[in-house]
């Protein structure tokens, strides 16, 4: 079968693809969107949370600072022992705005380092403001940072700042975005998994009316049956129609076919009986004899080639190629049993020719009955699908081990009529037949040089792999 590419274009992709692409993409999109979305929302909710318990010992050391007792005798004091433990990450310190460090007062694990403020100056607002932002410890740890003024009228104006690990808010925030990728992942598999099965469910009509047309061009049926949805069912409707009517035109070209057939063949053999009972001489009956004959058969060939046009189309007709091949190799080894030619045939049982047998009969006997004139003693026929613009196609091959031909004599033996050797018997037409009807059927016919040494005769028409057999 002829490889097709990795990645097609879209637009060649089957309706399948197409809508499960859309929809992987579409809902890929909005769950990554809701996903950020929520991240974000919930990250400002934990930082406003965690900012409310900074808040809570901003206010209690605030509380202290506003004491009646003289402020270098205050007593700070927070019942989290956190505040206690050296580099701990959680902080506090109260100090003028301008006060230099030796000035500050400030929790047990603070070290050295005072703590920056929470936003740049720009940002500082009136008494009572809260502010808030990130910060950076002596360690590189980073902080989250709560601040607000108190004034003590007199006593000046008071800065209290508190500061906790960021990283609580950046743990809490990745354990909700874990949980919801898991979450979403789990979604976004169950809403594949479901948009499967829709499509799958969805055009299961299509894939039976793609069935139903396989069935006829195989030969398998007639026409489309089944209950259809309103949708599809006047497509179905249409395509019987045209169905019967390309039936209907075929069956009309086949009686004026016929007709002419008779009308014509009835003339010529009055006309052979006539010459014979008439007193003509030898050579004059003898010239009519042979050009009635030779119109007989042009009549003949162009009849039936205008026959084989006509059903070259037909839906419906299929001819199963092994027991056709075997009818023919039974009768050619009858006829040429003084050669005693060893006849090898290779071809798949359910292989189908998508046409009329006796096409498939007239094109391949030739080809068996040419190789069988020219064979030493082998015929090789080998018959099977191969795959050709998404459709299979019958492939028959027919080599003998005679003296074979020429390349350049190749193109001349297809010309109708035309003979290379005159000591075999035959008319010449064969070959030109044969490449005839092969583009009728849209196929192709080419000699080339066989393997067992004579020629190689090779017709590729419409067919059909058997069940189950992918085509090459």
């Amino acid at each position: 079968m002829i490889p097709s590419p990795s990645w097609l274009p879209m637009r060649r992709r089957s309706i399948a693809v197409r809508l499960a692409t859309s929809a992987l993409l579409a809902s890929s999109a909005i769950l990554l969107i809701a996903a950020w979305i929520l991240t974000t929302l919930y990250r400002e909710n934990t930082e406003r949370a965690f900012d409310s318990r900074l808040l809570v010992y901003a206010n209690n050391l605030a509380t202290d600072l506003v004491s009646p007792n003289d402020p270098e005798s205050r007593s700070f004091t927070l019942s989290d022992p956190r505040f206690d433990l050296p580099l701990s990450g959680w902080y506090w310190q109260i100090g003028r705005p301008d006060a230099k460090p030796r000035d500050l007062r400030t929790s047990r694990s603070l070290v050295g380092v005072p703590l920056k403020a929470a936003g740049t100056p720009d940002t500082k607002a009136g008494i009572g403001q809260i502010r808030q932002g990130y910060g950076r410890a002596q360690d590189e740890r980073r902080l989250r940072v709560i601040e607000r003024d108190v004034d003590l009228g007199e006593e000046g104006r008071y800065t209290v700042r508190v500061a906790g690990p960021a990283d609580e808010i950046e743990n809490d925030v990745d354990r909700f975005r874990f949980s919801l990728m898991v979450t979403f992942g789990l979604l976004g598999l169950s809403l594949a998994l479901t948009t499967l099965l829709q499509i799958r469910f969805g055009l299961a009509p299509l894939a039976k009316l793609r069935n139903a047309l396989g069935a006829i061009r195989r030969g398998e049926s007639d026409r489309i049956t089944g209950e259809y949805p309103r949708d599809i069912a006047p497509l179905a409707g249409e395509v019987n129609l045209l169905i019967e009517t390309n039936r209907e035109i075929l069956e009309r070209a086949r009686t004026q076919v016929g007709n002419l057939a008779h009308a014509l063949k009835t003339p010529l053999s009055i006309i052979v009986n006539e010459v014979g009972a008439a007193d003509a001489p030898g050579d004059l009956s003898a010239k009519i004899r042979e050009q009635a004959a030779v119109m007989r058969d042009q009549v003949n060939y162009h009849l039936d080639r205008a026959r084989a046009a006509a059903l070259a189309g037909t839906l419906g007709t299929s001819t199963e190629v092994e027991p056709a091949l075997a009818g023919l190799v039974r009768t050619f080894g009858k006829i040429y049993r003084d050669k005693d030619i060893a006849y090898e045939v290779h071809v798949p049982a359910g292989l189908r020719f998508r046409g009329e047998r006796q096409d498939f009969e007239e094109m391949i006997g030739n080809l068996v009955d040419n190789a069988s004139k020219w064979a030493g003693s082998r015929v090789a026929i080998r018959a099977e699908a191969v795959g050709k613009d998404d459709y299979p196609h019958l492939l028959v091959a027919i080599e003998d081990d005679g003296p074979g031909l020429a390349p350049e004599d190749r193109a001349a033996v297809l010309g109708r009529g035309r003979r290379l050797d005159e000591t075999k018997p035959g008319s010449g037409l064969g070959l030109s037949i044969v490449a005839d009807l092969a583009t009728l059927y849209r196929g192709r016919f080419r000699l080339e040089e066989a393997t067992l040494g004579g020629l190689r005769a090779v017709i590729e028409v419409p067919g059909d792999a058997p069940a189950g057999v992918a085509p090459h």
